[in-house]
């Protein structure tokens, strides 16, 4: 088998990062060396690769379901949004600008070489490559500087399949006018139809799917249906409704600050996977006020979300909650704005402003970003393993330390306040649960945690997802159509 194929969709959150993902695991099973890729991904979410790249956290996710390495070629063009009109341009794992939405648009050529080189690179090492769109390839204001959907699937010339969310509704009219809104070379690439997120008897469906067949000239290659609770590194906050509610009446309760720029916010998956743990993002002090625990986590925007902390009375409800002894995390930025004192003249450029003072650390932000996948040893002696993406470099001036690592002390506690900056320490199953019971004796709660390893838990669902493809789709018929690519 050899081929490729691009997974477009309606809109954001159609399920195209999912149908990669379970494609690739599916594939993978049936003895493929297959491996993912999306030229160019907006998330907030980015994990650092195996090779020292920084690339976005789903691609990272669809490789583990390939069985491979994640690399930089997988996501040769990362965008970090900043503000509502900035965002951080990373270039095969590496900062490269700071852009707009207009000056972007002068990068297009250079960006879309880029792209094409990493695919070709991929193609020439893998048997098949999965390719993921943007948004939907019928953004035709975008068309001109597109990298990610028609205008990667052209010069390459890949099969292109388009997903369609049927629980937003219209389906059929957004994958009928997806396809007419599309020049005739484009339309050409088009080879079929996904619907993906039903509830109820597909037979329903039938006359619609025949008649989009029929007027489309294409088939539909199947339906899938909704599927709770995937957890599978989310690619952006439009996806924060995945986390299900613990079904425990005594389960703890975790409240995640949802900050306008959250980022890595996949760092709450392995709390949210406990069946004893209920996880809610939320913007509300009572909700601050109320929860066993409260995670304060990434952000792109540090001293703006700082601020935004004050107004909403968030930051109110933090101090009074660590007044009390009662549990606080802070992750990489969230840590940053737990401590005294930030002096930033890179993100902001504010220049130093006051933290929470809830932690005896101050920050102080680099030109230069830090990428690394760090271990160390926790004070009971448990392994860590984790990655680390910020400016911010920290110093605590007390407190205890977390961490023990081979270039010193990383983290620091005070009473029950916590911070680090290290992304995915949660998903260390030893130091997750020791952490877990602690909070859970303070709330007067009694911690029961999963005996499946979270690294297991995700392989588990990967699974269930390729099982879940492989029940309703034709997969024959897309086989096909991965070995049509040019």
């Amino acid at each position: 088998m050899k081929g490729a194929l691009l997974v477009a969709g309606t809109s954001s959150d159609a399920g195209k990062t999912v149908l990669v993902a379970g494609l690739c695991r599916w594939l993978a099973r049936q003895g493929v060396r297959v491996a993912p890729y999306k030229a160019q991904n907006m998330s907030l979410n980015s994990v650092v690769a195996a090779d020292g790249a920084e690339i976005g956290r789903a691609q990272a996710m669809q490789a583990a379901a390939a069985g491979v390495d994640a690399e930089a070629a997988m996501n040769p063009v990362l965008l970090k949004p900043g503000s509502n009109h900035t965002s951080q341009v990373v270039v095969r794992g590496r900062p490269f600008a700071d852009v707009d939405a207009l000056s972007y648009r002068d990068l297009a050529p250079q960006l879309r070489a880029v792209a094409l080189e990493s695919l070709a690179d991929l193609r020439a090492r893998f048997d098949v490559v999965i390719c993921e769109g943007a948004g939907s390839p019928a953004e035709i204001n975008l068309r001109d500087t597109d990298i990610v959907n028609m205008g990667l699937a052209q010069p390459a010339q890949l099969p292109v399949i388009v997903v369609g969310d049927i629980d937003r509704g219209g389906v059929f009219a957004s994958l009928y006018g997806t396809l007419a809104l599309l020049d005739a070379a484009d339309q050409a690439l088009i080879r079929g139809w996904v619907i993906n997120k039903f509830r109820g008897d597909v037979r329903l469906l039938r006359p619609g799917l025949d008649r989009l067949t029929e007027l489309t000239k294409r088939p539909v290659y199947g339906v899938l249906p909704w599927l709770d609770g995937l957890w599978l590194d989310v690619e952006d906050s439009l996806d924060l409704g995945s986390y299900a509610d613990s079904a425990d009446a005594d389960a703890l309760r975790v409240a995640v600050i949802r900050l306008p720029r959250i980022s890595n916010f996949t760092d709450i998956d392995a709390l949210a996977a406990e069946p004893n743990v209920s996880v809610r993002f939320t913007t509300a002090p009572v909700d601050v006020a109320d929860a066993d625990l409260v995670v304060l986590p990434g952000t792109r925007a540090t001293v703006a979300d700082l601020q935004w902390l004050r107004d909403r009375g968030l930051a109110a409800a933090l101090t009074d909650r660590a007044a009390k002894g009662r549990p606080v995390l802070g992750v990489c930025g969230g840590y940053q704005m737990l401590g005294g004192t930030i002096t930033d003249d890179v993100e902001s450029g504010r220049g130093s402003v006051a933290g929470l003072g809830l932690l005896p650390v101050r920050t102080r932000f680099a030109a230069d970003k830090t990428l690394g996948r760090p271990t160390g040893v926790t004070t009971d002696g448990a392994r860590v393993s984790a990655y680390e993406i910020h400016h911010g470099l920290v110093t605590a001036d007390g407190g205890d330390a977390l961490f023990t690592t081979a270039d010193g002390p990383e983290g620091c506690r005070a009473g029950n306040t916590w911070g680090t900056v290290w992304h995915g320490v949660l998903e260390n199953d030893e130091f997750r649960r020791a952490f877990l019971t602690e909070v859970a004796a303070a709330a007067g709660r009694q911690f029961r945690p999963s005996p499946v390893a979270f690294a297991d838990a995700r392989q588990q669902r990967l699974d269930a997802l390729a099982d879940h493809v492989a029940a309703h789709l034709d997969m024959p018929a897309l086989v096909d159509v991965i070995n049509s690519a040019g």
